[in-house]
């Protein structure tokens, strides 16, 4: 895949929503609906919502907030918002935000290895705690353990490609207990060996039928090399990767 690892340690969203724009990435958009019901099903004592990989909060600032990815795009692309310093636009965020803040909001905690990106989601009210730290690597700190031992739901729309078992292996030992896992995850990926790892934990692993498009390839050699992948992994690229466009799969584990 193309790589956009560039627009992740800017110090606010804006470099994100205009790079990804012109390849109509909405894989949070899709997860919009899929996470708010499933939080709606948490416990009480368990409305922790850990989101895996989470850059600038945009999956729950989408969960928590009434937003559509499409208004997040016009927010952060708009002339208003390019003349602003990243202070400034952290200013129109929080109010922003606030104004559009749900009765039903959960408490948002998410993990990333960049440090720009959690501290602005963290600043604007979209994270309630931001946790820096590579769980394929390193050991969950102790502020991550208290928020994981009251988690009641785990979500991720862009990084399993980028994981093993170990990352929910250690989240589950901080937590002292299996956690249900919602991952929207590429067809080029063969999620597999995560899923046998959720499975060892006793959660059953409900893979979805339909796929959505995840966004527009940069260019043909990325096109071949998805259709390739997802050929090799037995799935049929017609009217998906074959028509422009990376597909996803929600896998719920629970």
């Amino acid at each position: 895949m193309t790589s956009f690892d560039e627009i992740y340690g800017l110090p606010d969203p804006r470099g994100y929503f205009a790079r990804l724009g012109p390849y109509a990435y909405q894989t949070p958009g899709h997860a919009q609906p899929v996470f708010r019901a499933l939080a709606g099903e948490l416990a009480p004592g368990r409305r922790t919502v850990i989101d895996i990989c989470c850059s600038y909060g945009i999956n729950t600032a989408l969960l928590n907030h009434d937003v559509t990815l499409d208004e997040l795009y016009a927010h952060y692309t708009s002339p208003q918002a390019s003349g602003l310093t990243t202070a400034e636009l952290a200013a129109r965020d929080r109010d922003f935000y606030a104004s559009r803040r749900r009765p039903d909001a959960v408490r948002a905690v998410g993990i990333d290895v960049s440090g720009p990106a959690l501290e602005y989601a963290v600043a604007v009210g979209l994270l309630d705690e931001g946790h820096r730290v590579d769980l394929e690597s390193e050991e969950p700190g102790e502020g991550l353990r208290r928020s994981a031992a009251a988690a009641g739901l785990v979500t991720i729309t862009g990084g399993t490609s980028f994981l093993t078992g170990r990352t929910f292996a250690r989240l589950f030992a901080a937590a002292g207990r299996p956690l249900p896992v919602a991952a929207f995850v590429l067809r080029t990926h063969d999620y597999g060996p995560i899923s046998r790892c959720l499975e060892s934990y006793g959660l059953a692993v409900e893979r979805a039928g339909a796929t959505r498009p995840q966004r527009r390839f940069t260019d043909p050699g990325e096109q071949r090399r998805a259709v390739a992948a997802v050929t090799a992994l037995g799935e049929d690229p017609a009217g998906k990767e074959s028509e422009g466009y990376f597909h996803t799969r929600l896998h719920l584990a629970r």
